[in-house]
């Protein structure tokens, strides 16, 4: 059987389930897997990497390596290494100061601090790209604790970070090319397919909230950065990149061309799915490849889409891709609940809804691999 080719979106926890569903497809259906992945991260270890070194944020082109890692002991053990984030140093572990920035011997090798050159990449710290520094809730990583963390982590400058995120940064800045690092990194883990990022420059992803302040009641306000879109407790009436049209990562057109099935979903819809949208070029093969387009829905609400129904996340998709074609529409019966006003959204862009069970068994709004990659066999497997 000619194998299928499937191009996932996505970013974060969301795609990894859906790779690694992708994954267990293999012993009934011959996968071609890419995985195209969102370069919006500003928090947590991404995030301080982002502000001090420039380039792509890792984290979720880590998560998608590793969902796609090779199962030999070995890779398997790489892909745990990928994982590891070291904690802050232990009690009395003599902590090396943290180097006076305005110290041009500081800045490593003799480079001034202000060289480009010596920033990674190229990319200033004051970039507006880098997202203004690391959010400051990211429970795993110190650094972005704020307080005595942020001070410690900065004694500590490893406190936080995982491994394969400073892996993917330093293939960034040895091989000068986002696309080469990670087909390196790639090699390293064994994956069985392939993960591009959806531009070679980092974007920054602004919304217009409806009550992000409480104080303020019902006004409107911008929201910046993609940790704090995550975590507004407001509604997201709209959403945009910074550039507004950043250049997309070519191989990412060539593989969405090329597919025979383009997946969204699930993850977090703005910060992680409709970002794809957003960039004109993705946007525009999208809408014109010959692929088959399947959504993929989540199983409960986030904080960023409280409020919004199962049925508004497929509205979502039209409000900024109106243009947008889709065949089918994966859901969860129990998250679904009353299937009618989903199947009507599902209709309305074009697309029948199925309906699996897709979460794990505890309760928990996971969706299982395995049962996920039960459910897309058949979706993948059909004809035209």
């Amino acid at each position: 059987m000619t194998a299928r080719r499937v191009v996932a979106f996505g970013g974060g926890h969301g795609l990894s389930a859906s790779l690694r569903a992708l994954r267990h497809c293999a012993p009934e259906l011959d996968v071609d897997i890419t995985a195209v992945v969102t370069v919006g991260d500003d928090g947590g270890s991404s995030g301080r990497l982002r502000a001090e070194r420039g380039g792509l944020p890792p984290g979720d082109l880590r998560q998608a390596l590793v969902a796609l890692a090779g199962d030999h002991p070995a890779t398997r053990r790489s892909a745990g290494l990928f994982q590891h984030r070291f904690a802050a140093a232990p009690a009395g572990v003599p902590q090396v100061a943290a180097p006076d920035a305005t110290d041009p011997a500081a800045a490593g090798g003799g480079a001034a601090a202000t060289d480009p050159a010596a920033a990674g990449g190229g990319a200033a710290a004051t970039d507006p790209a880098a997202g203004g520094g690391a959010a400051a809730t990211d429970a795993a990583d110190p650094a972005a604790a704020g307080g005595g963390a942020a001070a410690a982590a900065r004694a500590d400058g490893l406190a936080g970070h995982a491994v394969g995120n400073l892996v993917l940064c330093g293939l960034m800045e040895l091989l000068g090319d986002p696309v080469a690092a990670l087909e390196h990194a790639g090699a390293m883990l064994g994956t069985v397919g392939r993960v591009l990022p959806m531009s070679r420059q980092p974007v920054g992803i602004e919304a217009r909230v409806r009550g992000a302040d409480p104080a303020a009641g019902d006004e409107v306000r911008t929201v910046r950065g993609q940790h704090q879109v995550a975590v507004t407790t407001g509604r997201v009436e709209s959403l945009r990149l910074t550039p507004a049209a950043p250049a997309a990562c070519a191989e990412a057109i060539e593989a969405i061309m090329a597919a025979d099935w383009l997946i969204f979903g699930p993850g977090s819809w703005y910060t992680s799915v409709l970002p794809h949208l957003l960039v004109p070029q993705l946007a525009d093969a999208i809408v014109s490849t010959s692929a088959r387009r399947l959504v993929t829905l989540n199983l409960a609400a986030e904080k960023e889409t409280l409020g919004l129904s199962v049925a508004d996340h497929l509205a979502a998709l039209r409000q900024y891709l109106p243009e947008l074609k889709v065949d089918l529409v994966l859901a969860d019966a129990k998250a679904v609940g009353d299937p009618e006003p989903v199947e009507r959204a599902a209709e309305s862009l074009g697309a029948r809804l199925v309906l699996a069970p897709v979460a794990v068994s505890d309760g928990t709004p996971r969706h299982d691999p395995a049962a996920l990659g039960a459910a897309l066999v058949p979706v993948l497997r059909a004809d035209r």
